[in-house]
Parts: structure tokens; C-alpha cells; sequence
């Protein structure tokens, strides 16, 4: 990983914990907030305008919610504003796969068509004929 590239927001196992957290909700339960001013909707794949990987939206939210913490160790020439959107992805670049935590100024549609190898998207998503990549439907307890 390069020096000015961000770290990981999460590892793998995560994915499980925020899989949990997602069980009970879907994009329509989001605010309508984040339904009108999210550029990118859940499934949606992206690349980093500055740093190189790309990955699929998982989930979002309105404005930033992470910790002060991790807000203030990003560089302050690229630290982004915390009133927009905030996006969770299964990130992958050239070396590995994470979880990343991007904000929307940051994020650009991937249109390249190359398929993405993240091992937790087939925990989550499922793709259907077309390409487009949809929350797998969750099991009832």
C-alpha cells in the first residue's frame, strides 16, 4: 500500500458484522434524504478519483459517520467535507480486497466493465442477466 493511499476501514470479517446490521434494512427503508442526494445507489460500482481501487456500494450514508478520529487522520489537502454522502464499499486495488468508508466528492462511476473479485460481494449481492448487481434477498428468521 502506498504511503498516501488510505488504509483499510475495515477487514473482511467485518463484512459479516455490517451484513448483520444491513439484514433488517433495504434501500427503500433509507431516508428519503439519502434517496435524493446519494449519487450512488447500493450496488453501484465506483472507482476513487485520487487513489486506485474501485468497488461496489454496499451501503450509504447521508452525511459522515465515522469517528473524529479517523475524519482528522485523512490529509487535510484531501479531507473530505462531511456534509455529503458516505459511502461503504467492498474495495479492491491491484494488492488486496477491504472495506473502505469514501466520501461522494471522492467517488467516480467505473464504467471499464472488469469484474470485480472481492470475496464478500457474493456474500451480499447476487447479479442478475443484465450485469447490475442486486442485494441478495435475506433469509427470514
Amino acid at each position: 500500500m502506498a504511503a498516501n493511499e488510505p488504509a483499510p476501514a475495515e477487514r473482511h470479517g467485518d463484512i459479516v458484522r455490517r451484513r448483520a446490521y444491513l439484514s433488517g434494512r433495504t434501500e427503500r427503508d433509507m431516508t428519503d434524504t439519502t434517496l435524493k442526494t446519494a449519487k450512488f445507489g447500493i450496488g453501484a460500482i465506483v472507482r476513487h478519483r485520487l487513489y486506485p481501487f474501485r468497488g461496489i456500494v454496499f451501503d450509504v450514508d447521508p452525511v459522515f459517520d465515522n469517528t473524529e478520529e479517523w475524519w482528522l487522520a485523512i490529509p487535510e489537502e484531501v479531507r473530505p467535507r462531511k456534509d455529503q454522502p458516505f459511502y461503504h464499499l467492498l474495495a479492491e486495488n491491484a494488492e488486496t480486497e477491504y472495506v473502505a468508508y469514501v466520501s461522494e466528492q471522492n467517488l467516480l462511476p467505473d464504467h471499464s466493465g472488469e469484474a470485480l473479485r472481492h470475496t464478500g460481494i457474493q456474500e451480499i449481492f447476487e447479479r442478475d442477466a443484465s450485469g447490475t448487481y442486486r442485494m441478495r434477498d435475506r433469509a427470514t428468521n
